[in-house]
C-alpha cells in the first residue's frame, strides 16, 4: 500500500525538491507552508508520516507536533536548522520519532522516512501477544495504549507509553540508555541520554506510589534500567 507523507516547511524550494523526490520513490505527498495549513492538511490527508519543520509562521512545528500527539500516534520527523541538544531533546520529549538537521539531502530524508515507517508499521511479535498486561495495581493495555494505576487511567505521551511497555514486556531485563534510545528512536544519540532520564522520572511520577523508592522501574547503577515484576496476560 502506498504510504502518505505530509511535508511541512516554509521554504518552498525544500518542499518542491523533496516532494518530487518522494513521489519518484512511490510515496503520495501532500505539503503545507505553515503550521495552520499543516493542521488542515493533516485532517484531510490523513498521512502515514509527517515531516515537520520547526521554525514556521502562524504556528511553529512544536505546536503542530503537540496537537498531532493529542489525537494520534502518527510518526513525526522534525526538520530544523537548529542544532542545539535542548531542541533535539524537547522534540523527542513531545513525541517526535526522528530529527533531521538542515541542510540535508532528499536521500537522507528518504532513508529516515523508511526507517521510521518500518519501525512503526512492521509486523512484530508483539502483535500476536495478548494485549493486556496486569500486575497488582498496574495495567497496560497495548491495543488501546492505556495505562491504569490503582483503578485510575494515567495520561501518557507516546514515548512514555512506548518506554514503559518496552520495559514491562521484558521483566528483569536490564536496558542501557543507549539501547533504549536506539530501540525507541531508531538511532543512537551522542550526548542525548538525558532524554531517557527525563522519561523515566516522569514515568515514575505517574505510576509509582513513591517515585523516590520505585516498585516497578528500577535503576541499575552504571548500566540503565529494568522493570521488576512478571505480568500475567489477559484476553
Amino acid at each position: 500500500m502506498t504510504k502518505k507523507v505530509l511535508l511541512v516547511d516554509d521554504e518552498e524550494n525544500i518542499v518542491d525538491v523533496c516532494s518530487r523526490y518522494l513521489r519518484r520513490e512511490g510515496y503520495e505527498v501532500s505539503s503545507a507552508l505553515n503550521g495552520m495549513e499543516a493542521m488542515e492538511r493533516y485532517a484531510s490527508f490523513k498521512p502515514d508520516i509527517v515531516i515537520l519543520d520547526i521554525m514556521m509562521p502562524e504556528m511553529d512545528g512544536w505546536q503542530v507536533a503537540e496537537r498531532i500527539r493529542v489525537e494520534s500516534d502518527t510518526p513525526i520527523i522534525m526538520l530544523t536548522a537548529l542544532g542545539q541538544e535542548k531542541d533535539r531533546i524537547y522534540g523527542l520529549t513531545i513525541g517526535a520519532d526522528d530529527y533531521v538537521t538542515k541542510p540535508f539531502s532528499p536521500r537522507e530524508l528518504l532513508l529516515r522516512i523508511k526507517n521510521v515507517l518500518r519501525r512503526t508499521y512492521s509486523t512484530t511479535q508483539r502483535e500476536v501477544q495478548k494485549d493486556v498486561l496486569k500486575w497488582k495495581d498496574l495495567l497496560i493495555d497495548r491495543d488501546k495504549r492505556k495505562v491504569v494505576v490503582a483503578g485510575k487511567q494515567i495520561e501518557m505521551t507516546v514515548k512514555e507509553f512506548d518506554l514503559l511497555t518496552l520495559l514491562a514486556e521484558h521483566p528483569s531485563q536490564v536496558f542501557s540508555k543507549s539501547q533504549l534510545l536506539e530501540t525507541l528512536w531508531g538511532y543512537e544519540y551522542l550526548g542525548d541520554a538525558n532524554t531517557i532520564n527525563v522519561h523515566i522520572r516522569r514515568l515514575r511520577e505517574k505510576i509509582e506510589m513513591d517515585p523516590s523508592s520505585p516498585e516497578w522501574i528500577k535503576t541499575v547503577w552504571g548500566i540503565g534500567y529494568k522493570f521488576e515484576g512478571k505480568p500475567y496476560y489477559e484476553d
